[in-house]
């Protein structure tokens, strides 16, 4: 692991709803005055569309200096995007291990933030740069998730991931826990912001629960999400007598 601890270095004054986004948001609001713990190599943060876990996610990885637009540490492929609020003040908690990486320069910075409505772009641009075998345009959208996932998370560092499961099937969802597990043994780090129970179901790995409440941890089988997949695939009919007509 890399780092014990995430906090914001807030500006004094600041850091309250009343300051306006993203203070505003309630678990960004927690992380100002509590922080946000990483027990585990691999985190994931569940919550509803709009509860701030892509917000968390986009932070974190561009506070570590990744691109918050998507891709490797020290390159830069939307340059004209200027750094978030939130991702300029986060500040990170090292592990002996980790010390060297998140307190040098960036160049020593290793990881990969893939986000997945820019993620074949970014994946093209690690393709120029040659860091990819071969073309994303030349495969599936899932097609491209796996080769990056394959051939750039390969090494010790941070890898920050928003919603992977968007482009892929069942079985790739497995081959991703796979990998997840091989990075976290080898002493990587992984933070995935997620709605699949699939993903979210790897042992050993920390769940934050994102919210209205802010943030908690989590079991797998306590997640809302798990719940209600476990409940549908019983008896869709319960839930689509709800959003269909007749």
């Amino acid at each position: 692991m890399l780092i014990e601890r995430a906090y914001v270095d807030v500006p004094q004054g600041e850091g309250t709803a009343e300051n306006g986004w993203p203070w505003t948001v309630p678990c960004v609001r927690q992380l100002a005055e509590e922080g946000l713990a990483f027990p585990a190599p691999v985190t994931f943060l569940v919550g509803e569309n709009g509860s701030g876990k892509s917000t968390l996610a986009e932070a974190l990885a561009e506070g570590f200096g990744l691109d918050s637009y998507g891709g490797s540490a020290g390159y830069k492929y939307a340059s004209s995007r200027e750094a978030s609020l939130l991702g300029g003040l986060m500040r990170f908690d090292p592990t002996r291990e980790g010390r060297a990486m998140v307190r040098g320069p960036r160049v020593r910075r290793r990881g990969f933030f893939l986000r997945a409505e820019t993620a074949m772009e970014a994946l093209n641009g690690e393709r120029r740069s040659n860091r990819l075998s071969r073309s994303p345009d030349e495969m599936s959208h899932g097609e491209g998730f796996l080769l990056a996932f394959r051939e750039r998370f390969a090494q010790r560092g941070l890898y920050v991931m928003d919603e992977p499961e968007a482009a892929l099937s069942f079985s790739s969802c497995l081959e991703l826990v796979g990998l997840m597990d091989d990075l976290g043994r080898s002493g990587a780090q992984i933070i995935c912001a997620t709605h699949s129970p699939l993903l979210t179901a790897l042992p050993g790995a920390a769940i934050v629960e994102v919210g209205e409440h802010g943030m908690r941890s989590v079991e797998w089988a306590e997640l809302g999400l798990v719940d209600h997949w476990r409940r549908y695939l019983n008896d869709p009919r319960a839930y689509l007598r709800h959003v269909l007509e007749g």
